[in-house]
């Protein structure tokens, strides 16, 4: 009977005791973001010569591809990195399974104040091959350009003061400074931060959260620099001031919400 007694004993402190080192379980949620494309407000229309810039230019676009990265959640000035696994996403106008992201990251359930990103590739990630397949190999920027790839191409068309149809290729990318010879003396990197405003969210357990990240491509072409694509140009990657204009139109160009 004692014997019994002190077995139990024992096996009660032992099942307490493996209790007791067990991690507490910690219940996390998941935050997915999907991406839109507008003009003035509404779905873009590509391939359709329909839309006005704040120069006057009457364009129409045929495919968008650009690269975000370091998407981060902030709470009270703290960030939380997102993407650990994958934190550079591609996204193509033309390919559907580009339009959303999913980070996959376990979040804490909380309130956070804001989301941002990267639009492009940082300097210390953006190196040359890191993309063996296409389509992400294909926004490759030239070796003698700076290497690495495109933040962006925005491809499409305007017409030019004569009322013929010209093509423009809105890309950018790493920038270069040149000499009065004409030599690359300097490499500019024209990636930026994206502050989305009213991107409050709120992570809840077990539940995934998805925002909605809008392309208002209107912006580009608007403020604080009015985009004329007959002062500039079609094609504007070996030219750092217009992509130094293109990058500075930036800082509004994207809306965020939470979908429904």
């Amino acid at each position: 009977m004692v014997r019994n007694i002190i077995f139990f004993i024992l096996i009660s402190f032992a099942v307490t005791s493996c209790n007791q080192n067990e991690e507490p379980e910690i219940k996390t949620g998941k935050v997915s973001f999907k991406f839109e494309h507008k003009v003035d407000g509404n779905p873009i229309e590509f391939d359709t010569l329909k839309y006005v810039n704040a120069a006057g230019n009457h364009y129409l676009v045929n495919v968008i591809q650009y690269f975000i990265s370091d998407v981060k959640l902030w709470k009270n000035g703290n960030p939380v990195q997102l993407g650990k696994t994958e934190d550079i996403h591609y996204v193509d106008t033309d390919i559907p399974g580009t339009w959303e992201y999913h980070p996959g990251d376990d979040i804490t359930p909380d309130i956070y104040d804001s989301v941002t990103f990267i639009f492009g590739i940082t300097e210390e990630k953006n190196k040359s091959f890191m993309f063996v397949n296409p389509p992400e190999s294909y926004m490759f920027w030239p070796e003698y350009l700076g290497g690495g790839y495109h933040y962006m191409k925005l491809n499409g068309k305007w017409v030019d003061t004569d009322g013929i149809l010209q093509p423009f290729n809105f890309h950018l990318g790493i920038g270069q400074i040149y000499d009065d010879e004409g030599n690359i003396i300097k490499f500019v990197q024209n990636y930026f931060e994206v502050s989305l405003p009213g991107s409050q969210l709120e992570i809840k357990e077990n539940v995934t959260t998805t925002a909605v990240i809008t392309m208002n491509v209107e912006e580009w072409f608007e403020d604080p620099n009015v985009f004329d694509f007959n002062y500039w140009g079609g094609h504007i990657m070996e030219n750092q001031q217009a992509m130094q204009a293109a990058k500075e139109n930036g800082h509004n160009v994207f809306s965020f919400r939470l979908e429904k």
